[in-house]
């Protein structure tokens, strides 16, 4: 059974940080590019970065520069570190995998995703 399970979501002030993690179970972790999306209320999902099997990265738009990612190969996890948050930032953010061909921003090339982690930001 394939689980992708999201963690360290929460309430935090604008200016915070947060770590998001994604641990995944019931593939081969290692041949996985993993990204991460987010979703506001009323809003698309958004790509906020992404890391591939080899771990090359990428990242969007709106956080670039704030942010980073990292996988964790011996514990089948990937990792997302938000600095200087702001209340735009509140959203809910998916982990998503697929297996590795090119890293990709786009939602729909993406086989595998987590139900979500809120992120709240106060002002």
């Amino acid at each position: 059974q394939v689980r992708l399970v999201e963690s360290g979501g929460g309430l935090v002030q604008a200016g915070g940080s947060l770590r998001l993690s994604c641990e995944v179970s019931g593939l081969t972790f290692s041949l996985l590019d993993m990204g991460w999306f987010r979703q506001a209320p009323g809003k698309e999902r958004e790509y906020v970065a992404g890391i591939s099997w080899s771990e090359s990265t990428s990242y969007g738009y709106p956080v670039k520069g704030r942010l980073s990612i990292s996988r964790d190969n011996t514990k089948n996890t990937v990792h997302l570190q938000i600095d200087n948050l702001s209340p735009e930032d509140t959203a809910v953010y998916y982990c998503a995998g697929k297996l590795s061909r090119v890293l990709s921003t786009v939602a729909n090339d993406y086989d595998y995703w987590g139900q979500g982690t809120q992120v709240t930001v106060s002002s």
